[in-house]
């Protein structure tokens, strides 16, 4: 069994950040849920930037916001690592590899879309896109819901948007509404989770976590 680190990682430079956003920018492929749960593996569980307590954190706050979720985590991360600099950059890597594929593969598409095998190569992607869409959400509702109140309310919500056809910004509301009135009826089925001292117990400490408040603290890169 893998030992788990008892110390933080070393400090992540400018440099080593640029090349990280780099690469997920051409292989984030499954949307937001697929994005997230790969900057969950890479940087939660692999190489320790942000506890799993402060990623889950932020990113409740990123789906309260309008505009892409994965995007906005991106950037916040790299915010707190880098500062506004970090942030420009985390923000421009995520989209514009993604946006320099979809071109290419479009203007494929315009030109060859009527050949078998072309139309054959984009329905052959549909599953596997779906199956990356899914094993995502698994991972990261897995890892969110901690309780049967929770999961109750994720029943809900899905029910509420599949069968009621019940707008996005609604149900985000109403969560939100669940969520503080449950913090004071239910205080501890709704808990954040644990503090510092739990958000790095499985994997180890993180050079993010929740006595990190801003990108204020000097770290190696700046």
């Amino acid at each position: 069994m893998d030992t788990v680190p008892t110390t933080a990682p070393a400090p992540v430079t400018l440099g080593e950040s640029f090349k990280y956003w780099l690469k997920l920018g051409f292989i984030s492929f499954g949307g937001p849920a697929g994005q997230i749960s790969m900057m969950h593996q890479e940087l939660v569980e692999k190489r320790r930037w942000i506890s799993e307590h402060r990623y889950l954190h932020a990113l409740n706050y990123c789906m309260l916001l309008p505009g892409p979720e994965a995007t906005q985590l991106a950037i916040y991360i790299n915010w707190l690592m880098h500062g506004v600099k970090g942030g420009v950059i985390a923000g421009v890597l995520f989209f514009l590899p993604a946006f320099l594929l979809l071109s290419l593969l479009a203007g494929l598409y315009l030109a060859y879309g009527d050949l078998p095998w072309v139309q054959g190569l984009f329905y052959g992607i549909k599953p596997a896109v779906v199956a990356i869409v899914l094993f995502a959400a698994w991972r990261i509702g897995a890892r969110a819901l901690k309780n049967e109140v929770l999961w109750g309310m994720a029943a809900l919500a899905f029910i509420g948007i599949f069968v009621f056809d019940i707008g996005f910004p609604w149900i985000v509301l109403a969560a939100a509404l669940l969520g503080a009135l449950g913090s004071k009826l239910m205080p501890a089925k709704f808990k954040g989770g644990g503090g510092h001292g739990a958000s790095h117990k499985q994997f180890g400490p993180a050079l993010i976590d929740d006595d990190t408040p801003s990108a204020l603290k000097p770290m190696a890169g700046r």
